[in-house]
C-alpha cells in the first residue's frame, strides 16, 4: 500500500520537527543552520509534508521583495527520500505563488539541480540575485567555493 503524503501549511507544533529536519542537513553542508527561534518567527513561510501523521519533509518561501522569492530548506527525512515528497512541496509552493500573485521569479541554490530541472526550474547566473548573495551567501561556510547551482522559474 503506498503512504499517502500530504502537504500543508506549516504551524508552531512543527518547529521542532521542522529543525531536527534541517540540522540533518546542516552538517552535511546542504542547509544553513536555522534556529528554533528563526524558524518560528518565520513559521509562515514553511510548508511541511506528512506521513501517518509524521512530518517528513519541508519547504520554505523567502520574498526578497520586487516579485523575486527564492525557495529554500528543501529537506527530507532520509528514510523518506524517493516518495515524491520534494517534488510534492516544491509543487506547494509554486501552486501558492500561482494563486497569490500575478508575477513573480522563484530561484533556488542547490546541489540537486536535476532535481529542480525535472520541475521546470532553469539554470541562471547566481548574480541574477544579489539579494541572496549578500543576506545569506555571505554568511555561508561555503561562499568562496560555492557548489551550489542557480536555477530560476516563472510563471
Amino acid at each position: 500500500m503506498k503512504e499517502l503524503v500530504k502537504v500543508r501549511a506549516a504551524q508552531q507544533d512543527d518547529v521542532e520537527a521542522i529543525f531536527e529536519l534541517l540540522e540533518l542537513y546542516v552538517a552535511q553542508g546542504i542547509v544553513l543552520r536555522r534556529s528554533k527561534e528563526d524558524i518560528s518567527f518565520f513559521i509562515g513561510n514553511f510548508a511541511v509534508a506528512e506521513i501517518c501523521g509524521r512530518v517528513c519533509g519541508c519547504a520554505a518561501l523567502r520574498d526578497f521583495g520586487g516579485d523575486l522569492l527564492e525557495v529554500r530548506s528543501v529537506v527530507i527525512a532520509p528514510e523518506c527520500q524517493g516518495k515524491g515528497i520534494g517534488r510534492a512541496l516544491v509543487e506547494y509552493m509554486i501552486g501558492k505563488l500561482r494563486k497569490e500573485r500575478a508575477s513573480w521569479r522563484l530561484f533556488t541554490l542547490t546541489t540537486t539541480p536535476d532535481f529542480f530541472r525535472s520541475i521546470g526550474f532553469r539554470e541562471v547566473a547566481k548574480e541574477e540575485f544579489p539579494e541572496k548573495i549578500w543576506s545569506d551567501c555571505s554568511k555561508c561556510p561555503k561562499f568562496n567555493c560555492c557548489n551550489e547551482t542557480a536555477l530560476l522559474m516563472t510563471p
